[in-house]
């Protein structure tokens, strides 16, 4: 009676620690940048316990941002920015804008980070170019190339009104590089190309913030990303509402169950009191 007892109330505690977690899935359903926690259970003798709930990366859908700033990653990665601190904190959630000194942040005023470019669209490592080819083949091979990254700069020239004093406006293209217009769009340099990073396992990733998220010895070294960046959108919650609905009925009937097993076990003991009084 007694571990019958225990095990009820083991299960009743991983199953209230469950339904926290779904309840504050559902709640981030239409969080842009959300990533949706799931949770396993393990088994002992004395019932269950919850492990420690790790993040779906699966990708969620587009919704139009608030300014052509905002970028959505379609594939696999992580935008990068970087803390007050210096420190490397990945992303989904481009929701990226140019403060009044032209230094792209996002809305925690995390610094975005990117590579410089030359006119010829290669990236730069000092005032050595990186290949195209060099690139690809990096790529391919699931690797980071050893290449810091800079913070984005486009500060307007008060004397003219224009970016970096030359361009009338600037686009980001789905190769994720930022480039400079001049002529009315006639002439488009490369400035940038914004920096996209992956990992081979990315659920080891410390997530030190809603949606933001530090490497950790688990995770692995970032190495390069693959996918589509697009501008003037958002990457929505991929949070599954009716899966998270299903799995709260489960919970709740599972909660039911384990709260009249206690009650049922506080009566036999209360009985078997009264027999040993009497």
């Amino acid at each position: 009676m007694n571990d019958s007892f225990v095990t009820a109330l083991n299960v009743q505690k991983a199953t209230n620690n469950w339904i926290d977690v779904i309840a504050d899935n559902l709640s981030n359903c239409y969080t842009p940048g959300f990533k949706e926690s799931q949770v396993n259970f393990s088994t002992f003798l004395g019932g269950a316990i919850l492990d420690n709930p790790t993040k779906k990366f699966s990708q969620g859908k587009s919704t139009p941002g608030t300014s052509n700033s905002n970028l959505f990653l379609e594939g696999k990665g992580f935008f990068v920015v970087k803390d007050d601190q210096n420190r490397n904190i990945y992303t989904r959630l481009g929701d990226f804008t140019f403060d009044k000194e032209g230094v792209y942040k996002n809305k925690d005023g995390n610094r975005v980070q990117a590579y410089i470019l030359n006119e010829k669209g290669e990236i730069m490592q000092g005032t050595k170019e990186i290949s195209a080819d060099m690139y690809e083949q990096t790529l391919a091979n699931g690797g980071a190339m050893n290449i810091p990254t800079t913070d984005v700069k486009l500060w307007i020239d008060p004397n003219n009104g224009k970016y970096l004093g030359k361009y009338d406006d600037y686009e980001v293209k789905g190769d994720g590089v930022l480039y400079g217009k001049a002529d009315k769009g006639k002439k488009m340099v490369p400035l940038y190309k914004i920096a996209n990073m992956n990992f081979h396992n990315a659920a080891g990733l410390y997530e030190i913030k809603d949606g933001k998220f530090i490497e950790t010895e688990e995770s692995g070294q970032p190495v390069m990303g693959r996918g589509e960046i697009r501008s003037g959108l958002l990457e929505l919650s991929n949070v599954d509402f009716k899966g998270g609905i299903s799995q709260y009925q489960q919970a709740k009937v599972q909660l039911e169950l384990s709260s009249k097993l206690i009650s049922s076990q506080k009566q036999l003991l209360e009985e078997a009191l009264k027999l040993v009084g009497s």
